[in-house]
């Protein structure tokens, strides 16, 4: 990976506070970065898409880091980061011999951090890529295959219209980020023209319910592509 911005991060962490703190800092240092309240959660997210690393709390309730790592590295290579509330010599050897790629001990600088992952995924040139195998979204029931730009229900393709499929690529580089409306607007190309900005955005939110229709299970209490108050639409797949 030659430019550390177009990685994909997945924390995984039981503390919300932590997670959310994390997830913004990340954003706003250029990565996509999506999140994951638990091993289990993890594994969800995991078995549908593709990352080039993932930051891993040590101590959570339930399965903990260091058996998920073990775990995870029996099928995948994706860099593994861990975190921990212990900064023992032990417990790292431990994380390393589980076969993460680097230990980080709590609390730690967010400078600190990202030092750590632009490290990774130097030394990892191609972190997470996989030859086969499309990266896949999973929306419930359905899913997008992110290369080809389609989204299957089960066996059946559903039809996106150009604008539909357009929206579905510019929320897949953004994941887990807010799109603002203004920007939706500039994305697909739509200048404000005469029927000017606010005509644009109402416009967008139409498209935004169609889309729904094809993949929340309740379009009205949509669950993948989320309105963020004051801030735009989300996609936050499992």
């Amino acid at each position: 990976m030659n430019d550390a911005s177009d990685a994909h991060l997945l924390i995984v962490d039981d503390d919300e506070r932590i997670r959310g703190l994390l997830q913004k800092f990340l954003i706003r240092n250029g990565f996509f970065v999506s999140s994951a309240r638990d091993a289990a959660h993890a594994r969800r997210i995991l078995s549908g898409l593709e990352f080039d690393l993932i930051v891993l709390d040590v101590m959570m309730p339930g399965e903990d880091g260091l058996s998920l790592t073990r775990s995870l590295r029996e099928t995948i290579e994706t860099p593994i980061l861990l975190l921990t509330a212990k900064g023992e010599t032990e417990d790292r050897i431990s994380g390393l011999e589980a076969g993460a790629d680097d230990y980080l001990a709590k609390p730690f600088e967010p400078k600190e951090l990202l030092l750590r992952i632009n490290a990774i995924l130097r030394r990892v040139p191609n972190a997470g890529v996989v030859d086969s195998g499309p990266k896949v979204l999973m929306l419930g029931s359905v899913r997008y295959d992110m290369e080809r730009g389609e989204l299957w229900q089960g066996e059946e393709p559903v039809r996106l219209t150009a604008t539909e499929a357009q929206l579905m690529k510019i929320f897949a580089a953004s994941l887990g980020e807010p799109v603002s409306r203004a920007k939706l607007v500039e994305d697909l190309g739509r200048g404000a023209g005469r029927d000017g900005a606010q005509a644009q955005e109402r416009a967008v939110d139409v498209q935004i319910t169609r889309l729904r229709r094809k993949i929340e299970a309740d379009p009205k209490q949509p669950r993948y592509l989320q309105t963020v108050r004051g801030a735009g639409y989300m996609l936050a797949p499992d």
